[in-house]
């Protein structure tokens, strides 16, 4: 059985996800954060025949994330949930293994796999983050706006200072930067989908005539000392190999393969 999930299942469903904390950063972030009562939010549950939750699907805005753990889970419902949704330009997005049940729900598509990493250790990370600074609501501007103009960004959605700004003000990311000696920022690392247990590292990034400096590596360090001291894990999804060698040096590891399905 399949059903919408409302306010008084929180407990059950974040218990359920808190089960790979990692892996469902996104799900239970957006749940602690956005309940289950907005319009850009959906949560299904579906259930055995004993009535437990042994399923979920969460659509944030465009964006369906599908969970379970038994091998021997049916995604039918869900696959028809995603079909019959008038949600336009969707994406789906989760670990390989589930993704792979869902590669006909479009027409046409486009998939990217990456890899899924977390540290929970900061015994690799830079001693040295003087240099670093915590973004504040004042930064809205600044932030958005390096970052937007940084070329591999080019094909990801531009972040708003308004974007920028609800992050902070409701605690679901934060944002570390480096500046040069004129005050531009020329490094930045950031998070998002914040929860009681983890945070995900997005927005990395470095000015091309800075880069080789070590400068990502302060600004990631400074960043996940702060979590791991709120003893929070911090992950991250990358498919750059010269990205993965700078996360690898200061303590990530691959823990699973992470799947995106766009709709075309």
């Amino acid at each position: 059985m399949i059903r919408k999930l409302k306010e008084k299942d929180r407990n059950n469903t974040l218990e359920f996800l808190s089960e790979e904390p990692s892996i469902n950063l996104f799900a239970i972030g957006d749940i602690e954060v956005f309940g289950f009562d907005e319009d850009f939010q959906e949560v299904w549950g579906h259930f055995d025949g004993d009535n437990n939750l042994d399923g979920v699907l969460l659509r944030y805005n465009q964006n369906f994330i599908p969970y379970w753990k038994k091998d021997d889970f049916n995604p039918d419902g869900f696959i028809d949930i995603i079909k019959t949704s008038p949600v336009k330009d969707r994406m789906i997005s989760g670990k390989k293994n589930i993704l792979a049940n869902f590669e006909n729900v479009f027409g046409k598509y486009i998939k990217r796999d990456t890899y899924f990493c977390e540290l929970k250790k900061a015994e690799n990370l830079k001693k040295d983050t003087s240099e670093v600074k915590t973004a504040q609501i004042s930064d809205k501007n600044r932030i958005p706006m390096f970052t937007n103009s940084i070329d591999e960004f080019v094909h990801s959605p531009d972040v708003t200072p308004d974007q920028f700004e609800k992050k902070l003000k409701t605690n679901s990311g934060r944002a570390y930067y480096i500046e040069d000696g004129e005050g531009d920022i020329i490094s930045v690392a950031q998070t998002t989908a914040e929860n009681s247990f983890s945070a995900m590292v997005v927005g990395v990034a470095t000015r091309p005539d800075y880069r080789r400096k070590g400068l990502v590596s302060k600004c990631m360090s400074k960043l996940c000392k702060d979590y791991l001291d709120e003893g929070k894990t911090l992950c991250l999804f990358y498919d750059n190999p010269e990205a993965g060698k700078v996360y690898k040096k200061i303590g990530f590891k691959e823990i699973e393969k992470w799947t995106m399905i766009t709709e075309k």
